[in-house]
């Protein structure tokens, strides 16, 4: 063996890795403000989040707080006569009487979830006697989350700096003049929200009101009133504070109506603090409410004795021990169009030019933004992340839990951001409290369950205004389901079984409990669930009548069929509960099966009835495939098969998150090159235009994915999407590069996580392997898999073929690293 050779490769790895980060590939730049939001540039801690426009004479920075949410603790039973509709409903839908079993599912919704809120607004005004900037230059820097603002106003230069710090826990924003003494500027505060502006002293600006205590949906103006800000019971309606604190290394300072005047400064820091009352998804937030004035001023206080290159330097600190764990590079940084603006860099990919260093940029962005959102214990990143500027944001900005808000989550584990499940992992606690009242109370069920929609308080009914919502989405049945698989995900890659046996397999058993309720037997003698829905499609029958429920929809039986078999695999990690595992193992033995329709598609319904929307968004019934598993085509050729056929029928165009789960789909069909034309495809470049629910995704200039409108599930989904192509470790083996595009010649990626705790590194040139380094984090045995036959150093096992595909099993030791290099002797496998 050649490990001189190893050596240099590990060597040179190590250099090309660190000397990438902080690059230009890691920059949005641009030469021009924003104009409107999807161009200003986002940065956040987790818990607070701000848009920077980067405007000459007047900026705005649009402020958001994670926990900002209108209403109140979710009523109990507010549908009492829900469950007498139950048994009529699945006696209609198992005689295909789908008009009378969707009219009873419609009595047994409940109220729409609650929405996420805007905080406020900063504006700085800079008066420059008239004179017009030049030299304008913006950008943000993902590798260290700090956003710059240059420009050049006669001879004078000047400077703005911004970023979130999490240690802080506030905002940050220099302002400097490099010409001494040249900083005339006001700042000024509000929000949309009900607000009062005071101030302490003539440094301090202080924003103060109150949410609404309701708001309905963007999309339901049924009401006459959408938002309501009176709450009689004195519960509901959170109150918010936030504030502007101006520090000056000299000039003037002095209070100017309801802002702050400066003049003749040289330097100023602006620090920005925020709060709320939100006290627990449990707790009333007017009467039981944290005090969020003590918050505001204590996040201040933390920061006073701290000059900017204290909180500079602690945030770079808390930023990179996450940013800087994943490195990739494709095809070179020559490949690289990083000397033209990020929005001129879209529009000549749109038009083809190729730009590998734009979609590396891509995928790290994603990883940028749910570090920037996810760090509120409790409350995940939502359909918007933390960033929103609406008072009715896109459907609430809530957590869809169809596909949505797991979605944002799909990155989280693969690319070594495992800490950022925890906000999600807090909230689907909550779910257990209430949505065992709601599978009590609807259903007379065990266990606990959550619907289509879910809150910051928790919300796990059917939405839709007490019948007034159509059943494709509102009385979608399987989120908890779904949620569970995040349980799962998080010990599977961390190994943790101290978590899983002590938070995943408690809460997974709930799921499993009322899943087993919720289970009916048809005629046939199958276990099915009634009503089903396929988020969010409709289907016709007998000719062209259209119905959206039924029973048995393949989604619902992949979801309970990837639980069940969770359960199983966590209940013999732990060694627990073999009594309830058979009961599980029983019924998934007679689960409807998943069947192959005329067209060689995988049948979305039970039975094989015609698509009202053939190229729908959604591909619901794919879930046994990503992010489930069990359609693979290292499994069931005749299943994978079908899998192929049915995204051929729906076609290869949608909206944003909708492509970006189509990459992940093909990626794992082993099929790189359909899944990187569709990542291409997440770079169209859009422009604000309104909803397209169909063919309109894309990317807006601040790479925000566009469905349209903004919902970032789609950049989270794309991010995802790239690693699968790279590794894949979900049959059991750690896969390296197992769905490699054929454009993607030659690069590098570093600190990927597999399941069982590995984390890998992979060199590859002309499509091939040249090093791969494993890292054991928990001692488990390994098994590896790839297209090139490999030799271990210091391994004694040696690669075999199995099915196209070389495989080695070796033991490994908790914090070992193991290094691969190609087999001379050995042909890869085409």
């Amino acid at each position: 063996m050649n490990y001189r050779k190893i050596s240099l490769w590990t060597f040179f790895f190590a250099n090309i890795c660190l000397n990438a980060i902080g690059q230009d590939d890691l920059k949005l730049w641009y030469k021009q403000p924003a104009a409107i939001w999807t161009e200003a540039l986002p940065i956040g801690n987790g818990r607070l989040g701000a848009m920077i426009f980067g405007k000459v004479d007047e900026e705005l920075i649009q402020l958001n707080e994670s926990s900002l949410w209108s209403g109140g603790p979710v009523k109990k039973n507010i549908n009492p006569g829900a469950f007498s509709n139950l048994a009529p409903a699945r006696e209609a839908l198992l005689k295909g009487d789908f008009e009378s079993g969707t009219a009873l599912a419609k009595k047994m919704q409940g109220l729409f979830s609650e929405s996420y809120l805007p905080l406020g607004d900063l504006t700085i005004k800079q008066d420059f006697g008239g004179k017009q900037p030049t030299k304008y230059y913006r950008d943000l820097d993902i590798s260290r989350s700090v956003a710059h603002t240059r420009f050049t106003v006669g001879d004078m230069e000047f400077e703005r700096v911004a970023f979130a710090s999490a240690p802080a826990g506030i905002i940050v924003v220099q302002i400097r003049s490099l010409t001494p003494k040249q900083l005339n500027l006001t700042v000024n505060a509000s929000s949309q929200l009900r607000f009062q502006v005071s101030k302490e002293g003539n440094n301090l600006l202080l924003v103060r009101g109150k949410a609404p205590a309701h708001v309905d949906p963007s999309y339901w103006n049924v009401n006459k009133e959408p938002i309501i800000y009176d709450d009689t019971s004195g519960c509901k309606g959170m109150r918010y504070a936030f504030a502007v604190k101006a520090i000056l290394k000299d000039g003037k300072i002095e209070s100017l109506g309801d802002g702050i005047k400066i003049t003749e400064a040289s330097e100023v820091l602006l620090e920005i603090s925020a709060a709320t009352s939100f006290n627990g998804f449990d707790k009333c937030p007017d009467k039981q409410g944290k005090d969020e004035m003590q918050l505001v001023h204590s996040y201040l206080a933390k920061a006073n004795a701290k000059d900017f290159n204290v909180l500079y330097n602690e945030h770079q600190a808390d930023y990179k021990k996450y940013f800087s764990r994943v490195s990739l590079e494709l095809n070179g940084a020559n490949n690289a169009q990083s000397a033209l603006a990020t929005d001129e860099r879209l529009e000549k990919y749109t038009e083809g030019t190729q730009d590998f260093a734009l979609e590396a940029l891509y995928f790290q962005y994603g990883r940028y933004l749910l570090i920037s959102s996810s760090r509120t214990p409790n409350i995940p990143a939502n359909l918007q992340g933390i960033w929103n500027k609406e008072l009715r944001a896109p459907w609430s900005a809530n957590y869809t839990t169809n596909v949505n808000v797991e979605m944002n989550y799909w990155p989280s584990e693969l690319t070594n951001l495992s800490e950022m499940t925890e906000p999600l992992i807090g909230l689907i606690k909550n779910l257990t409290v209430t949505g065992k009242e709601v599978a009590r109370d609807y259903y007379h069920a065990r266990g606990f369950v959550v619907h289509h929609n879910s809150d910051i308080w928790a919300m796990a009914y059917p939405v839709g205004d007490l019948g007034k919502g159509d059943p494709r989405w509102a009385n979608w049945a399987m989120g908890a389901d779904w949620l569970c698989r995040h349980l799962w995900e998080h010990f599977a890659f961390t190994g943790n079984k101290k978590f899983l046996a002590e938070t995943a397999y408690p809460i997974m058993k709930q799921a499993s409990i009322f899943t087993m309720d919720w289970l009916i037997k048809d005629t046939s003698g199958y276990w099915v669930t009634a009503p089903s829905t396929s988020p969010e499609n409709g289907f016709y029958y007998d000719g062209k009548k259209e119905s959206v429920v039924s029973v048995a929809t393949t989604m619902d039986m992949g979801i309970i069929k990837d639980l069940f078999t969770n359960m199983v695999k966590a209940a013999g990690y732990l060694q627990t509960d073999q009594a309830f595992i058979d009961s599980i193992i029983k019924i998934q033995k007679q689960l409807y099966p998943f069947k192959i329709g005329a067209k060689g598609n995988l049948q979305e319904w039970n039975q094989d009835y015609e698509d009202v929307e053939p190229h729908h968004r959604h591909v619901s019934h794919l879930y046994a495939l990503y992010p489930g598993y069990e359609i693979s085509p290292l499994l069931n050729r005749q299943l994978s098969d079908a899998a192929v056929k049915t995204l051929e029928l729906r076609g290869d165009d949608g909206t944003g998150w909708s492509l970006a789960f189509k990459v992940n789909f093909w990626a794992r069909l082993l099929d790189g090159d359909h899944a990187y034309r569709l990542y291409r495809n997440l770079f169209r470049l859009t422009r604000e235009k309104g909803y397209n629910m169909s063919n309109g995704g894309g990317a807006y200039p601040n790479m925000f994915d566009a469905h349209p409108p903004f919902q970032i599930d789609g950049n989270f989904g794309g991010t995802a999407g790239l690693a699968e192509m790279l590794l894949q470790s979900h049959l059991g083996h750690v896969q390296l590069l197992p769905a490699l595009p054929t454009a993607w010649k030659s690069g590098y990626v570093k600190g990927l996580k597999a399941r069982g705790n590995f984390t890998v590194d992979i060199k590859w040139e002309d499509g091939k392997i040249v090093y791969a380094r494993l890292l054991s984090g928990s001692g488990t045995p390994c098994r590896l898999s790839s297209t090139t036959r490999l030799k271990g150093k210091n391994i004694s096992s040696v690669m075999r073929i199995t099915n196209g595909r070389y495989y080695l099993s070796f033991p490994t030791e908790k914090g070992k690293v193991y290094e691969f290099y190609p087999d001379p002797q050995v042909s890869p496998v085409k």
